[in-house]
Formats: structure tokens, C-alpha cells, sequence
């Protein structure tokens, strides 16, 4: 067999790589995305007090740590005896969803514009010594201003509620350990140009159309490009409506039929499963009831807009029922329309900051709540990048015995691997000569799902050494397990 490897994936969080077996006809026989760095914090943080937790298990990662920091507090939450996720004082609530949608800001612009963009204006097989932020910004200066001005605004409505952009420590077990000051507030309300709130909405509608735009111009590769049938997860709020911080867990199949009815997300272990192989350090879950072959399903942007009935933000909405429409209102199973599904919640998150930051509440001095001690506790969130779950158990001397972690790209795990099939088959089925563009292609599948493969790696337990020899037919000839 012939062998195509790509390592590393570029333009992502992370260290991966993609192996693609060609046979003889050059027909593809085999498509891997193998993620090759481990980390242990599911193992790090037993034996610490639980109130570490939200600081500990954020050091995940520099790109997403609000996302854990949340997560892990939401299921603290519920240790303390402080509830679900409406329990808390209405400046707790208020403070980290304002944390939070300042992160989901951040995050989508820095994929946006920094990972994703540089394909779409340059070309998925231009000179790759210029497919890059920098390349974007020599060519169009103004707007990768407006990208990283988007992303400074994120990371200041962060550090103004956290305490820090990068790894803070606002969000405790039962609440948040500040409130938002008139004069933080003011500055996102009414700042110098460009760094107000209405600047950035202004700036989240010009990047749709940005897109909207580079689609109409290719149609046929945006909705012809990784596109496979899928389930889809997420939480929704009670109604339906979109939430990302808070909700029931909601499962649709590729045609919109629910196949996990709004559920309370402290059960998740009753709806959903993990699966190992053992060529990545990265799990595939997948729904228990329909089993491992078909059971797994895609979390973020794109399922978030395909489980949930409607955006509670006007723009937002306008954009979402334009969005929805191009499908017919059935699921969306394009990967490319990722970027779409990402720009609308950026829109709305953007909103929803401008709606907490005229919210009084925040000014409160009402922080923390607490009631009856629990042994355990689930904390679910809607990261940028999809569902986050966090799961937490205690000893009565309050020190952590178990952390189970599934992150927004593990959840994603079989569907970038299928990704990945999609793309190598069309660009590279017969192709004697395989050429920079046809690999580059493979990534921006994986880029797609803005995966943050740090975050994703995870084990419980040992972790043996397994080598396996195989000859060039594939056969194998020798075999070691420690």
C-alpha cells in the first residue's frame, strides 16, 4: 500500500496527524486522524480538595480555559448543594455567563480569522509560505485588524470577569468571586473605537457576510466538501431555544428526529458512552441506546443550530432563519457550514454580552450560594468548540476520587475522522501525484471542527506499552505489551 502522512495538522490547537492508505489502484483503503499527545488530568487532580478543581483542570489548555474553568465549577455547584446550574445568585449566573459568551467571542473570532480565513481568501493550495494570518494581513490589512480586535474585546470582557484573560479564577463552587464594577461595564458599553460592544457586533455582521459572500462564489466546493450524514448533540434550553451555558442535553438524527429527548444532563452517563481504539489517545463516544457503529455524533456550531428551535437574539434569529432555510430546516450535515453556524453564534454572543452588561444584577454584591453537601456532581457546557462535560466525585475529607472529562472534540472524534474520508477520497482517489493543496485539503476538514486536540486527550488508569509490527501487505509480525 502506499502511505500519506500529514503531520502535524496545522492551524489547530494541538499535535495531530492524518495517515491515508492508498491500494494499488489508488482507490483509498484507509483514513486515520491520530492524536498524539497525552494528558492526565482526570488522574492529576484526585486527591485535591474539590475547590481546586475550576483552577486545576483550566490548565488544559491557553486557547479554551474558560470553557473548563466553567464546566468544572457548574459541577461543583452541585457538590456544594447550590443546584444546577439555577441555583445560583443572579449575580453569580449573570457574571459567568457574561465570562462565558466574552469567551465564545474570543474563540470564534481567533478561528475565524486567524485558522480558517487564510484557506478561504487565499485558497486551499496557495503558496503555504503565505496561507497564514500573516499572508491574510498583508493582503487584507483592515480585516485582520478587525479579527484581532474582535479577539482583544473577548479577552477583556474575560479578564474583567475572571480576573484574568488567560487562566482566572472568578468562577467558585456556588457562584463567582466578583462583580462586574459601573466603570468595567461603561468601558464595554461606550469604550474608545473600536472597542465597544456595538463596534463588535457591527464587525460579527460584516464577518457573516464575509462568508456568506466566500460562499456564493463556491457553492459547489462549500456544500460538496466533507459532507456526510450525522447525528448531532447539544444542550437547549428548556424551551428549545439556544443556551450555551446552560440547558438539557438534546440528540437529533441526520433527519431531525429527537433522539435524546431534552434530558437532565447530571444523567449523561445513563445516554452516553465511551469507546476506545487503539491508535489515538482521543475516546469516541457515542449514544448507548443506538451502540457503537452508529450511535456517535457531531457537537458544536453546526450541531448546536441543527438540535435547537430557534436563537433568543434578533439578529441572531434573522440569521439563523436564513440559515435554516438553505436546508429546508432539516439538519445541516455540511462540515464547511461550520463556519456558517460559528459566525451566527458569534452574532449572538456579541448580543448577549450587550444584554448582560446593561443587566444591573451584575452590580451586586450577592455572590455565593450553598446548601446540603452531595458526593458528586455533572457540570455540562456549550464550549466554542461543542459540548463539554465534566464530572466530579468526592470522599468526606472533600478530596476529588474521580474525574470523567469528555471534551467538545472528543465528542467530535468520528465525525473528523470521517471528515477526513470524505475529503481524501474526492481530492485524492486516482491521483499518482499527490500534491500540497490535495493534503492541505484534508486539514481545513479537520479545521472545521476548530478542534482543540490538548483539551481532548485523556485515560483512566494504566497506560501499557503495545507495539505492533506489520509488513508492507500489512500482515502482522511481531508484537509487544508491556
Amino acid at each position: 500500500m502506499n502511505k500519506i502522512t500529514i503531520e502535524p495538522v496545522t492551524r489547530v490547537e494541538g499535535h495531530g496527524k492524518v495517515t491515508i492508505h492508498m491500494d494499488d489502484n489508488l482507490n483509498i483503503a484507509q483514513t486515520r486522524l491520530h492524536i498524539v499527545e497525552f494528558r492526565g488530568f482526570e488522574r492529576f487532580v484526585q486527591g485535591r480538595p474539590y475547590w481546586e478543581a475550576p483552577v486545576l483542570v483550566q490548565r488544559l489548555c491557553g486557547i479554551c480555559p474558560v470553557s473548563h474553568h466553567l464546566a468544572a465549577a457548574k459541577a461543583l455547584d452541585v457538590i456544594v448543594g447550590a443546584g444546577t446550574g439555577d441555583g445560583l445568585t443572579p449575580a453569580g449566573e449573570k457574571m459567568r455567563r457574561l465570562m462565558h459568551y466574552g469567551q465564545m467571542f474570543q474563540s470564534h473570532a481567533l478561528h475565524f480569522f486567524h485558522l480558517a480565513s487564510p484557506d478561504l481568501l487565499l485558497g486551499y493550495d496557495s503558496d503555504p509560505a503565505l496561507r497564514n494570518v500573516i499572508g491574510v494581513a498583508m493582503k487584507y490589512p483592515d480585516l485582520a485588524v478587525q479579527g484581532v480586535m474582535m479577539r482583544k474585546f473577548g479577552q477583556e470582557i474575560i479578564a474583567a470577569t475572571a480576573g484574568k484573560k488567560i487562566h482566572g479564577t472568578g468562577a467558585i463552587p456556588g457562584g463567582i468571586n466578583k462583580n462586574l464594577s459601573i466603570e468595567e461595564r461603561d468601558r464595554f458599553l461606550h469604550g474608545a473605537d473600536p472597542l465597544n460592544i456595538e463596534k463588535m457586533i457591527e464587525w460579527s455582521l460584516s464577518a457573516l457576510e464575509l462568508f456568506k459572500g466566500y460562499h456564493k462564489a463556491n457553492q459547489s466546493f462549500v456544500d460538496n466538501f466533507a459532507v456526510f450524514p450525522s447525528n448531532h448533540l447539544s444542550l437547549v434550553r428548556k424551551d428549545g431555544a439556544l443556551d450555551l451555558y446552560h440547558g438539557v442535553l438534546r440528540a437529533v438524527d441526520k433527519d431531525g428526529k429527537k433522539i435524546l429527548n431534552d434530558v437532565e444532563y447530571q444523567d449523561y452517563y445513563k445516554y452516553i458512552n465511551e469507546e476506545v481504539k487503539s491508535w489515538s489517545y482521543m475516546k469516541f463516544p457515542f449514544l448507548t441506546s443506538i451502540g457503537k457503529k452508529d450511535g456517535w455524533y457531531t457537537v458544536g456550531p453546526l450541531a448546536r443550530l441543527n438540535t435547537c428551535d430557534f436563537i433568543p437574539t434578533p439578529l441572531a434569529q434573522k440569521a439563523f432563519e436564513e440559515y435554516k432555510a438553505y436546508t429546508g430546516g432539516k439538519p445541516n450535515n455540511m462540515s464547511l457550514h461550520m463556519h456558517w453556524a460559528r459566525l451566527i453564534e458569534t452574532i449572538h454572543a456579541a448580543e448577549m454580552i450587550k444584554q448582560l452588561l446593561n443587566d444591573t444584577d451584575l452590580q451586586s454584591t450577592d455572590l455565593v450560594t450553598k446548601g446540603t453537601k452531595q458526593s458528586q456532581g455533572v457540570g455540562i457546557i456549550e464550549a466554542p468548540r461543542g459540548t463539554l462535560f465534566h464530572h466530579y466525585a468526592i470522599n468526606e475529607n472533600d478530596q476529588i476520587t474521580m474525574a470523567n472529562l469528555i471534551v467538545s472534540t472528543t465528542n467530535n472524534n468520528e465525525s473528523m475522522n470521517r471528515a477526513v474520508n470524505d475529503v481524501a477520497n474526492k481530492m485524492m482517489t486516482g491521483q499518482k501525484v499527490i500534491t500540497e493543496g490535495m493534503k492541505n485539503a484534508v486539514e481545513i476538514a479537520i479545521r472545521a471542527y476548530d478542534p482543540c486536540l490538548s483539551c481532548a486527550t485523556h485515560s483512566l488508569g494504566k497506560m501499557p506499552l503495545d507495539i505492533t509490527m506489520y509488513d508492507s501487505n500489512n500482515n502482522e509480525i511481531d508484537h509487544y505489551k508491556s
